[in-house]
């Protein structure tokens, strides 16, 4: 005869039923993950990949950094939880190009550091920044004759901001040609009320708000926080836009991916 009590175990009894998720239910599940993630990557992080040396040696070309976005887009009622803060000087801004000009498409993204806030007074001397009249220590700041490259020699509109006429510069936007001589005073150009003026590190290779003008408040979409990955990519690799070579690049990168990759910038902070 068995002396096994027939009765559940108190443990028995307590083990929760387990069963499995309907079809419906996995794709509910799943939903709502995409959901999620989707919301984190519109309205908090977003990844870009540095196309251009004009960051340089702060960003270099082939860095792929996740942006924070919920610092610097205007505040909403819906979004009173945000941590919104505004531009500081010396922050590394992404931004929408104001004024874009084809073949830039209407949405171009760029990332610049900002130099100028409303009412600050801005020139340039020989590639030397001076901000309301006092020249700037700048040591990420690359400068004419710091390089061998000759796009690093002089040039009387980059380096010598804005004493020369904006008719005799180059690369300039007609927008801008036309709207700068209204924002200088003497031998500066002031930064009007809800306007960043922008530049990039590299400045003797930055096409910046030289060019183009002042960066709309609206048009700040965040700061990027670190390079999560980073690969080394040639200067020109932008440029090249046919499916051919952008799949023969892809397989490049599958080749060299440990080779190619600079570990050392993994994690790297941006300042």
């Amino acid at each position: 005869m068995s002396t096994e009590d027939p009765r559940p175990t108190e443990k028995a009894q307590q083990e929760p039923e387990v069963r499995s998720e309907t079809p419906l239910e996995s794709l509910a599940s799943i939903a709502s993950v995409l959901a999620i993630g989707l919301f984190v990557m519109a309205f908090i992080f977003q990844n870009f990949e540095i196309p251009s040396g004009s960051m340089e040696k702060t960003l270099l070309v082939g860095d792929h950094v996740l942006v924070n976005r919920t610092g610097f887009p205007p505040p909403t009622k819906w979004a009173f939880f945000m941590p919104y803060r505004e531009v500081h000087r010396g922050d590394v801004i992404v931004f929408f190009k104001p004024n874009p000009v084809p073949p830039d498409p209407p949405e171009l993204f760029l990332v610049k550091r900002a130099i100028g806030l409303p009412g600050d007074r801005i020139h340039l001397r020989n590639g030397i920044l001076y901000l309301n009249g006092v020249a700037q220590n700048e040591p990420f700041a690359a400068k004419p004759g710091d390089t061998n490259d000759p796009n690093d020699a002089y040039t009387p509109y980059r380096d010598d901001f804005p004493s020369v006429p904006a008719s005799q510069g180059y690369n300039l936007t007609a927008e801008w040609a036309e709207d700068m001589p209204s924002h200088i005073v003497g031998e500066d150009l002031v930064v009007p009320p809800g306007k960043v003026f922008a530049m990039g590190d590299h400045r003797t290779q930055s096409l910046d708000a030289r060019f183009w003008g002042f960066v709309p408040r609206e048009n700040i979409v965040g700061t990027p926080l670190f390079v999560y990955w980073s690969f080394r990519t040639p200067p020109e690799q932008a440029e090249k836009q046919g499916v051919g070579e952008r799949i023969g690049f892809m397989f490049h990168v599958m080749l060299h991916i440990f080779d190619g990759t600079r570990w050392t910038r993994t994690l790297h902070r941006i300042t």
